[in-house]
């Protein structure tokens, strides 16, 4: 399927080019849902579909590690729990394409090193922007960090809300998913796990 508006390339300044195939799969999915994808209204939307996707799966282009590679030693001997918590993340399911929208927490004991506090939620939104389940990606931030950091411990807690249960299927609003990770001193001490998912607000 093709029309005249695909002539133009889509070569904006600042916009990224729409390989023609990619748009003709979005007309399609327009037309095998019940509506015609020459109508006014849906004309650019290939074009804004195709766009949108690509900076929501932006993380396929990075490295999450790369922002964990600036570190400090210079800590005042300081030891104790670093935490950042309510980092407001969205993803997309890999089953459904779905939106998954929720928050983290994210802890470490350092050892001799910290990095900066961005640095986490950054690492977060590096995962996060790609396919996922919630459960991988609560691995990964806590596995990125554990590898790169070689902190004492970390701890990852995420809390999200699915549309692929909310706006289909069971279609049960408000419901959200919680999984965690823990490793080092905070999977083998309670204390330290204790004192982390309190301040996280799961004590």
């Amino acid at each position: 399927m093709s029309c005249e508006h695909d002539r133009d390339d889509d070569n904006l300044p600042g916009k990224i080019a729409v390989p023609g195939h990619v748009r003709d799969a979005i007309r399609t999915l327009i037309e095998w849902a019940g509506d015609d994808p020459q109508r006014e209204g849906l004309l650019d939307t290939p074009q804004r579909v195709a766009r949108a996707w690509k900076e929501y799966c932006q993380g396929y282009l990075e490295d999450p590690a790369i922002h964990l590679s600036r570190q400090f030693e210079e800590v005042g001997g300081y030891d104790e729990l670093v935490l950042l918590k309510d980092i407001p993340f969205q993803s997309h399911c890999e089953h459904h394409l779905a939106p998954i929208t929720g928050k983290a927490a994210i802890a470490y004991m350092p050892r001799d090193r910290v990095v900066g506090i961005s640095k986490l939620a950054r690492v977060l939104h590096g995962f996060a922007r790609r396919l996922q389940i919630q459960e991988r990606l609560t691995a990964e931030v806590a596995q990125c960090i554990w590898d790169n950091l070689e902190p004492q411990g970390v701890a990852v807690v995420i809390e999200a809300e699915h549309g692929c249960m909310t706006g289909r299927g069971v279609r049960t609003p408000g419901v959200t998913m919680v999984t965690s990770r823990l490793l080092g001193c905070f999977l083998d001490d309670p204390r330290s796990r204790k004192e982390a998912l309190s301040l996280m607000g799961y004590g």
